[in-house]
């Protein structure tokens, strides 16, 4: 018996060796996989913030050429940028009365659907 008992008492801390580098690696990615997801996340902010910059910039020059012209075809100095002043007053109200949140929330459950799964790269597909 006592054969044995040395025999485990060897195995033992090579197990408890293995557990915790197991457990040690596990850690390492799973921080590694958040590091990506942030670094991918960021991204995809930065992204989007420069897009919207750019697409801000668009209707901004765009309203004022638009307001510039009406007012040249209305041969005035203030009815083109009434008009298109009231354009977007109409668009604001349509946005605040008229829509519901339920449009936006389907558009938000169709985008964010399952992402989490998808992602995943641990997950077995059958």
């Amino acid at each position: 018996m006592a054969i044995q008992d040395n025999g485990t008492r060897e195995r033992s801390p090579h197990l408890m060796e293995n557990l915790m580098g197991y457990i040690d690696t596990r850690i390492d990615i799973i921080r590694l996989e958040i590091q990506e997801k942030l670094k991918a996340s960021f991204v995809g902010t930065l992204h989007a913030i420069l897009l919207g910059f750019a697409a801000f910039m668009v209707v901004i020059f765009v309203s004022i050429f638009l307001g510039l012209l009406l007012n040249h075809l209305l041969d005035s100095t203030f009815w083109g940028f009434g008009i298109v002043a009231l354009f977007y007053i109409i668009l604001l109200v349509v946005l605040v009365v008229g829509l519901d949140k339920k449009v936006f929330q389907g558009v938000a459950d169709k985008a964010f659907d399952n992402t989490i799964y998808k992602s995943d790269k641990r997950e077995k597909h059958i």
